[in-house]
């Protein structure tokens, strides 16, 4: 089936790790910076960096920047698309995502494969209701938001489309964990947009704890294996120890700031679609996983403490022994001079 023809926009989002070798965009074109979102999570700040115009595979794109508790920065990148169900509109919005990808992380050092990116098609103007229109073109909005150009099963389909949230008959968002579309017949895409921002800025936050905690496991195993071979003196494993319950301690604090980004100021749809965004994004699952290395390591933090007791108990006990010994060999030195007297 044919798809509808839709001249719609695109919202590319890019999340990276916030670092200070960060460059600022040029800004030939300035855009307006807007304020932050009204339903910010508790305890995020977010600070405007840029905003500018660029010009990729021969269209517009209107970039706006932000940093997330200095963590992060999240580049909104906004451009038009004619026909934007077409196949060659999917594969010239692939491009522009690439190139947009290329230059911004250009502007950052170091970044590796530690981001996050999302599409998110959006959608003004729409003969129809939101409902009609996905069952019209599940297949080439299922292509559109998983970025692949080979034919989706029906079940597929589903899938990629089934996380639904509605705010009026004609007012929809389909969020899924690679992309998702907004319906907004009076163009107020922004507050959707903001908490796809925000979902993207929180599985980051994870990745990189995750990252975090994964060398201070491999920092404390290979410090564990140098002290067993030098346990008389254990002040190295002892700084380790103290390194390892500040860094686990950052962590944790981390962590739970994290979990609170659930608790929005905003109404009931806000709630509703942040919390499947939250499920899209497996967030819960990251939560899980983070938890359990954060046991793990406090399992090793208790093996350190016990390995770094035995080692100086086994010192003071050495310490002993060598004493008795000193003293032995003194009685044996003050037998020797009183034979030596008596002859």
């Amino acid at each position: 089936m044919t798809p509808d023809h839709l001249d719609a926009q695109v919202c590319y989002l890019l999340v990276t790790p916030f670092t200070e070798s960060v460059k600022t965009l040029a800004a030939p074109e300035p855009v307006r910076l807007r304020d932050a979102p009204y339903f910010a999570p508790v305890d995020v700040d977010v600070r405007p960096l840029d905003a500018t115009t660029l010009h990729v595979e021969g269209g517009r794109v209107n970039v706006r920047r932000a940093v997330f508790d200095e963590l992060a920065v999240v580049a909104e990148c906004t451009f038009s698309l004619s026909d934007a169900l077409g196949d060659e509109s999917q594969l010239r919005k692939d491009l522009i995502q690439l190139e947009l990808r290329r230059q911004l992380l250009a502007a950052q050092a170091n970044v590796g494969d530690m981001y996050e990116e999302y599409a998110i098609l959006l959608i003004e103007e729409l003969a129809g209701t939101p409902d009609e229109f996905l069952a019209r073109n599940g297949q080439a909005l299922a292509r559109f938001i998983r970025s692949q150009r080979d034919e989706f099963s029906g079940e597929e389909i589903e899938s990629t489309l089934m996380s639904r949230v509605r705010y009026s008959e004609r007012d929809m968002t389909v969020v899924d964990w690679e992309g998702g579309i907004i319906f907004a017949p009076k163009g107020d895409f922004q507050s959707d947009i903001d908490l796809l921002k925000i979902g993207n800025y929180q599985l980051l936050r994870y990745r990189l704890l995750d990252q975090t905690i994964e060398r201070n496991l491999e920092t404390v195993d290979r410090h564990l294996h140098e002290g067993a071979r030098r346990t008389l003196f254990p002040r190295r494993p002892k700084s380790v120890l103290r390194q390892v319950v500040e860094q686990r301690l950052a962590v944790m604090l981390d962590f739970e700031k994290i979990n609170q980004g659930l608790l929005l100021i905003g109404d009931w749809y806000t709630a509703k679609l942040y919390r499947i965004i939250y499920d899209e994004f497996y967030l819960d699952e990251w939560a899980a996983a983070i938890k359990s290395k954060l046991d793990n390591l406090e399992s090793i933090i208790q093996v350190i403490q016990d390995n770094f007791s035995f080692s100086w108990s086994t010192f003071l006990e050495m310490v002993q022994i060598a004493g008795w010994l000193i003293l032995l060999l003194g009685y044996f030195v003050l037998f020797y001079f009183d034979i030596q007297a008596a002859k």
